[in-house]
C-alpha cells in the first residue's frame, strides 16, 4: 500500500532531482557541441568562405521603435555580407516610427518600407514582409535590436551546406546592464537558453527559434504556412511546425545580435507570462500529432516540457508540506536550516558551475560576461520562483479553454527594454510635445 510519506517522499525527490538532472544533461550537451562545432571553427568575427552569396532580405517588424529603430537599421545597412536587402515594417506605431523609416530611405538604398495602418501583430508583419520579399533567404530581426556585421554570413553558411535547413537561430546577448534584474538575464542568456540550444542541437530537435534574430529559407516557411497569428510567442509555433514538417533548424552562436531585455520586475514578469502562454498554446496545439511515429525525434523536446510544467505543481505541493512541517516544529530555527542544507546546497553549487560553463564559451562573443557572474547568485531566487509560479497561472487556463473560442491575435505591446531606453524615449516624447506646444 502507498502510504502518504513514501508520495510526500516521491514527490520530494522528483522536485530535488529533475532540475539537477536536467542541468547536467544540459552542461555535457553545450560542452559536446562546443568541442564539435565551435572550438576549432573561425571566430564569429571572422568571415566563413561561402561559395556564393544568395540574396537575404532582412525584415524589420516595428512597432513605437521611433527612439531604436534608427540604430537598428544602421547596424543592418553596415553588414559585411554583399547581397542583401531590408524591409521595415511599421505595424500601427503610434510614435514617429513611420517618419523615421521614411526618411531614412533617402539615405539608405537598400531599405524598403511598408506601412500598416493598425496594429496587426509581429506574425502579420512579418507575413507581410516575407510575402514582398526579393530574397530567397529571410532574416527577422526585433526593431530594437543590434545585428552583428558578419551575423548574415554565418547564417548562410547553414543554408549552402543543406538544402534541408529550414531555419537558423542566431545568439542573442543582452545589452541592458543597469539593474540588477538586467545583470541575471545577461547570465540567463548563456546559461540557459544558449546552453539549452547548443543541448539541444546534439540530443534532437531546437524549442524555439529566438524571434530577436533569426534566419529562413522562404520555401520553408511556405511549406508550414508562415507564422501563426494567433497565438503569443510566433517565434515557438514555427519552431515546433517546421520541425515536425522535416525542416532542420539550426543554432549558429555566430550570428550574434544585442538584444534588449525588461530591467524590471514588471516589465520582466509580462515577458516571461507571455513566453509562457505561447509555450502553453503551442502545447496544446500539436498534443494530437506529436506522438505520431514520424515525429519521434521531437518526443524529446515534448516530454521535457510537459516535465517542466509537472515540476512546477511538484514544488508548489512540496512547499506547502513544507511549511506545514515547519510550521508543526513552532518555528524552530533549527529546522528552518534544514532547508539550506543537503540538496539546496547540491542544487545552488550546480547552478553556479552551469553558469561558469556557459558563461566560458560565450566569452567567445562577450568579452565583458564574466563581469556579470557574481549577479547570478540571484537567479534561483528571482527566476525559479517565477517559473514555477507563471506555468501553474497558465498552463490550465489555456489547457481547459474551449476548443470553439475564437483565438484572439497576438497584437504588439510595448516591452519594456530598459531604464536608460525608458528615460530616452520619454525624453524623446517631453520634447516633441514641448514642439507641439510652441
Amino acid at each position: 500500500m502507498v502510504t502518504l510519506s513514501a508520495v510526500i517522499s516521491f514527490l520530494a525527490n522528483f522536485a530535488f532531482c529533475y532540475p539537477l538532472l536536467m542541468a547536467y544533461v544540459l552542461m555535457e550537451g553545450a560542452v559536446i557541441y562546443y568541442y564539435r562545432y565551435e572550438r576549432k571553427k573561425p571566430r564569429f568575427f571572422d568571415l566563413p568562405n561561402l561559395r556564393e552569396y544568395p540574396m537575404f532580405t532582412v525584415m524589420v517588424p516595428c512597432y513605437n521603435e521611433g527612439y531604436n529603430i534608427m540604430d537598428t537599421i544602421d547596424a543592418i545597412h553596415r553588414t559585411k555580407y554583399p547581397n542583401f536587402e531590408i524591409i521595415a515594417v511599421n505595424d500601427g506605431s503610434k510614435d514617429n516610427t513611420l517618419e523615421i523609416l521614411l526618411d531614412m530611405r533617402k539615405t539608405h538604398p537598400k531599405l524598403r518600407v511598408i506601412n500598416l495602418a493598425t496594429n496587426q501583430g509581429k506574425a502579420v508583419a512579418l507575413k507581410a514582409a516575407v510575402l514582398a520579399a526579393k530574397g530567397e533567404f529571410v532574416v527577422c530581426v526585433d526593431g530594437d535590436a543590434i545585428l552583428d556585421p558578419h551575423a548574415l554570413h554565418w547564417f548562410m553558411s547553414h543554408f549552402l551546406s543543406s538544402p534541408r535547413v529550414g531555419a537558423v537561430t542566431g545568439n542573442p546577448r543582452v545589452r541592458t546592464r543597469s539593474t540588477l534584474i538586467g545583470k541575471i538575464q545577461v547570465g540567463e542568456f548563456s546559461a540557459i537558453i544558449g546552453l539549452m540550444k547548443r543541448a539541444q542541437r546534439i540530443y534532437g530537435r531546437v524549442f524555439t527559434i529566438s524571434g530577436v534574430a533569426a534566419a529562413y529559407r522562404k520555401a520553408a516557411l511556405s511549406d508550414v504556412g508562415y507564422w501563426n497569428d494567433a497565438v503569443q510567442t510566433e517565434d515557438i509555433e514555427i519552431s515546433w511546425n517546421l520541425q515536425l514538417k522535416h525542416w532542420d533548424v539550426r543554432f549558429e552562436p555566430r550570428s550574434v545580435c544585442w538584444v534588449l531585455m525588461p530591467e524590471t520586475l514588471k516589465g520582466l514578469v509580462r515577458q516571461r507570462y507571455r513566453w509562457a502562454m505561447g509555450g502553453a498554446q503551442t502545447f496544446k496545439r500539436y498534443t494530437k500529432t506529436i506522438f505520431q511515429w514520424k515525429s519521434r525525434r521531437f518526443w524529446s523536446v515534448y516530454i521535457e516540457y510537459f516535465v517542466s510544467v509537472a515540476w512546477a505543481y511538484t514544488i508548489l505541493v512540496v512547499t506547502t508540506l513544507w511549511f506545514i512541517r515547519f510550521a508543526a516544529h513552532g518555528w524552530n530555527p533549527e529546522y528552518v536550516a534544514t532547508f539550506f542544507r543537503g540538496p539546496a546546497v547540491v542544487l545552488g553549487a550546480t547552478c553556479l558551475l552551469q553558469f561558469f560553463i556557459s558563461m566560458k564559451i560565450d566569452t567567445n562573443y562577450d568579452y565583458k560576461l564574466m563581469r556579470q557572474y557574481i549577479a547570478i547568485i540571484w537567479y534561483p531566487l528571482v527566476y525559479w520562483t517565477m517559473n514555477c509560479i507563471l506555468p501553474m497561472l497558465v498552463f490550465p487556463q489555456v489547457m481547459f479553454a474551449r476548443s470553439k473560442t475564437k483565438e484572439k491575435r497576438g497584437t504588439w505591446i510595448s516591452p519594456d527594454r530598459g531604464i536608460h531606453i525608458a528615460q530616452g524615449v520619454a525624453a524623446a516624447d517631453s520634447a516633441q510635445h514641448s514642439g507641439d506646444h510652441k
